[in-house]
């Protein structure tokens, strides 16, 4: 890489950070006196775990696609500003270190990212810059309290999520929540290394997806709203139904979810936008009880990101160790029952419509989630590690503390877990949250034509209705794959190994 450098530079490292507004790095950069250089690696270490399917000659990945629009219109705003934002694909590792100091840079900037390896290729970050005589800072901004800030009185990180919540709501102040402010568009562009500054080597356009191995997927088709004008969009979309998220967001036919999720995983919203807007709108009486319910679905990703910091055996293990004393079924059916969990092929409708969603979209809804992790765990009887997995792979907002704290929750094996006796029934949560089949009917259209009353178990339906629908169980659609009060039994007999540290309650 060129040696030419063009002067001191406040260099900061993009991550899940992908705005220029209400932005801690950038935040921090304004402080000091140096131009400011902004750049972002598509970090090989990370995309060469992707999982291909074979025969593709290009690999597909919708979260890759999410964050290549993203860092497209960064990149874009950047530069009419007068700045160039440098990427790359390579190893983050040996990529940040070279560039910093082909820039000259004094110091480099980027935000906490408390996942384990992450943590582990930021430390060696940090160390061959500082070996090189480069500064190195980092900063919170993907959570409002982080690490050691909310403890208990005797100074322990929280496992209980309530005390943790309140705790958290006692903390909260002001400056928690305040914006991190990056100026205004033109006073921001002054602060911007200029283009031509930049050696030449690093002035080259955004990788494509194809020069990393990826095909565009379907993001097109499916219409997310990218980058961070779309979450704003979906903001506003938002702000007016807040009212009615507390009943609404259980229902997976109806409008009731922010959709936020995958723009807070990647930052192209502030979650401290987000928490001020949740405050100011619970004051409202006609929006106190949606935005509370709000406020607490924000608070349990601070909770799920300082378990995963203080407890990183979770990746992996549960999170009390003598959970890992159950025995999952393993063997050739299980492998079977898996791949038709994965597929949607259970004969359950709405677990099956749940997973036929995720494999399409990259979506699933926050109660669906929890009910096909409770029916591969105490229904199948598969370890939660491998539809941990799973979601790590096809959920566009897959981000590792809350999806695993979902899934060990589910299997009652985490922290502030779901007892191990409760145990959903998938027909029931059916019943309860899509009445009227309309969630079932649209994934699942082989079973479209049953009334209502059968849609979500269409094995007790008549066979004489069930051949005017046009449906064949076993051939056109599946027999269920397992009797839920059978599998409830064994769930219980499964978990005995741990019985006498749970008690009962």
């Amino acid at each position: 890489m060129s040696t030419i450098t063009p002067g001191p530079v406040t260099l900061v490292w993009l991550r899940r950070d992908l705005r220029l507004s209400d932005h801690s790095a950038l935040h921090l950069a304004r402080s000091f006196k140096e131009p400011i250089q902004c750049v972002f690696v598509f970090d090989q270490e990370i995309l060469d775990k992707i999982p291909r399917l074979p025969g593709q000659a290009l690999n597909q990945d919708r979260r890759l696609g999410f964050i290549h629009a993203a860092v497209a219109a960064l990149d874009e705003r950047i530069g009419q500003a007068g700045g160039h934002l440098i990427t790359r694909y390579g190893l983050a590792r040996q990529e940040l270190p070279q560039i910093a100091q082909a820039i000259g840079a004094v110091r480099v900037l980027f935000a906490h990212d408390d996942e384990p390896a992450a943590r582990a290729r930021d430390q060696q970050v940090s160390e061959a810059l500082q070996a090189a005589g480069i500064a190195c800072h980092s900063v919170k901004d993907q959570c409002i309290f982080e690490r050691h800030e909310v403890l208990t009185q005797a100074q322990k990180p929280f496992s209980v999520f309530t005390p943790y919540k309140n705790a958290w709501l006692r903390q909260l102040s002001p400056e928690a929540t305040a914006p991190r402010s990056t100026g205004s568009d033109a006073a921001f562009g002054k602060r911007l290394l200029p283009q031509h500054q930049l050696p030449k080597a690093l002035r080259t356009g955004l990788p494509s997806l194809e020069s990393m191995g990826f095909g565009p997927g379907n993001l097109d088709a499916l219409r997310i709203p990218l980058g961070a004008s779309g979450a704003q969009r979906l903001f506003e979309d938002f702000k007016p139904r807040i009212g009615q998220y507390k009943v609404a967001r259980d229902f997976p036919g109806a409008k009731g979810p922010s959709y936020l999720s995958v723009h807070l995983r990647f930052g192209t919203i502030s979650i401290r936008e987000l928490v001020r807007f949740a405050l100011e709108a619970r004051e409202d009486k006609k929006n106190s009880e949606g935005a509370e319910t709000w406020l607490s679905e924000l608070i349990w990703r601070d909770f799920y990101m300082q378990i995963l910091y203080h407890h990183p055996h979770v990746v992996g293990r549960s999170f009390r160790p003598e959970y890992d004393a159950i025995a999952w079924e393993t063997g050739p059916e299980s492998d079977q029952l898996f791949e038709a969990w994965c597929q949607g092929q259970t004969g359950f409708p709405i677990v099956d419509a749940s997973m036929r969603q995720l494999n399409a979209t990259g979506y699933m809804h926050n109660r669906l989630r929890m009910v096909v992790a409770s029916f591969l765990t105490k229904d199948l009887g598969i370890d939660w590690r491998r539809g941990e997995a799973y979601f790590a792979w096809k959920l566009n907002d897959f981000d590792l503390s809350a999806n695993n704290g979902g899934w060990q929750w589910a299997a009652s094996t985490g922290c502030d877990a779901q007892p191990y006796f409760r145990i959903f029934n998938p027909t029931s949560q059916s019943e309860r949250f899509d009445a009227k089949g309309l969630f079932i009917r649209r994934y699942v259209p082989e079973i479209a034509a049953l009334p209502d009353k059968y849609i979500h178990a269409p094995w007790t339906a008549p066979p004489l209705l069930l051949s005017e629908a046009g449906i064949d169980l076993g051939e056109t659609y599946p027999a269920p794959v397992v009797d839920h009060d059978l599998a409830r039994k064994k769930t219980l007999a499964r978990f005995s190994v741990v019985k006498a540290g749970l008690g009962t309650s």
